[in-house]
């Protein structure tokens, strides 16, 4: 690793496969914490390459425990977070909408390294419980719509480096990864990102896979469709700005959409917003996000159709029974 930090001290950027063999050595524990910790930082001050993240990529995507749900067609619903909003759970509320409409779900999580409830926090608030048993996350794909995987049980080296993130408590390269290592290979992807340029990347790098994706990017700055300002819609297909109104049908003010100060306190406003008793804002985005997410499917006309699908599972309470058959799941599996 000494020549490793060298070599980038000197302004240098790795090429694909040292990258690759970087990350891969992480994850077999051959660095010390101290070493992770210096390498990690050198990308906390300069832009990461587009080698450089197609090696970590190839690293973690060649070590993970994959999932084969049996041909399932699902969607991940994912933010790289690091934007310091503190939001509340919105991506993954938006999951459980989507659920709620019958779309098969497969999302992709963690602990959260920047902000107070990632979404692996949240789901074990929630009594979910983490698991890689292929059999168990088709059950619950098949009967609650949805499946969770807490990414560190599946890629060994997010185990490794966990901690040392946790410790930073700013934005990495890892925060890039998440949303492009998902285990399932979800056939559609709708993934947040947190500046332009990070949208950028992953537009040239989700062009080469087989998959549909849609990157979206809130212009003030957040991984997700906020209705605080307009936001970026990058697909396979092109690229546009759309306005909160057309998303959303309003503005909403930021201080709207806060997530707590705990994760006790981030589980309570998840369950308001799921139970229908959430305020029109928190609605709103977190409606426009799973919009977003049915329309990126191909299986409706426009993003209105999508929406009022969007809101006709939240209002009938098909997107609370998702959850609420999901959670009933862990149950039968410990019994």
């Amino acid at each position: 690793m000494k020549k490793i930090l060298q070599y980038l001290f000197e302004h240098k950027t790795l090429p694909r496969e040292m990258a690759k063999e970087v990350l891969v050595n992480i994850s077999k524990n051959v660095y010390n914490e101290s070493e992770i910790a210096a390498f990690i930082t050198v990308f906390l001050m300069r832009s990461i390459t587009i080698d450089e993240l197609q090696g970590f990529r190839d690293a973690l995507l060649e070590l993970c425990v994959r999932i084969d749900l049996n041909g399932l067609e699902t969607i991940d619903i994912v933010g790289t977070g690091g934007d310091g909003k503190n939001t509340f759970n919105i991506s993954t509320l938006a999951c459980f909408i989507v659920a709620g409409t019958g779309q098969k779900v497969s999302k992709h999580g963690n602990y959260g390294a920047t902000s107070i409830s990632g979404a692996s926090n949240l789901m074990e608030a929630l009594g979910y419980r983490f698991k890689n048993n292929a059999d168990q996350l088709k059950k619950e794909t098949e009967k609650a719509n949805i499946c969770f995987l807490h990414a560190p049980l599946f890629h060994p080296a997010l185990k490794t480096v966990g901690p040392i993130r946790k410790n930073l408590g700013v934005r990495t390269f890892f925060n890039m990864l998440g949303p492009m290592v998902n285990p399932a290979f979800p056939k559609f992807q709708l993934v947040g990102v947190y500046n332009l340029e990070m949208a950028r990347i992953y537009n040239y790098l989700l062009q080469q896979t087989d998959g549909s994706f849609t990157i979206i990017h809130g212009l003030d700055g957040y991984d997700e469709i906020s209705l605080t300002n307009d936001t970026k819609v990058i697909t396979n297909e092109g690229e546009k700005i759309m306005t909160p109104e057309q998303l959303g049908k309003r503005t909403v003010e930021a201080a709207a959409i806060y997530g707590g100060a705990t994760v006790e306190e981030a589980a309570k406003i998840f369950l308001k917003v799921l139970h229908g008793e959430g305020t029109w804002a928190q609605n709103a985005v977190a409606l426009a996000n799973a919009a977003m997410a049915l329309y990126s499917t191909g299986n409706y006309q426009n993003y209105d159709d999508a929406y009022f699908a969007a809101v006709e599972s939240l209002e009938s309470g098909k997107a609370n029974e998702a959850l609420k058959k999901l959670i009933a799941l862990q149950q039968a599996n410990q019994d």
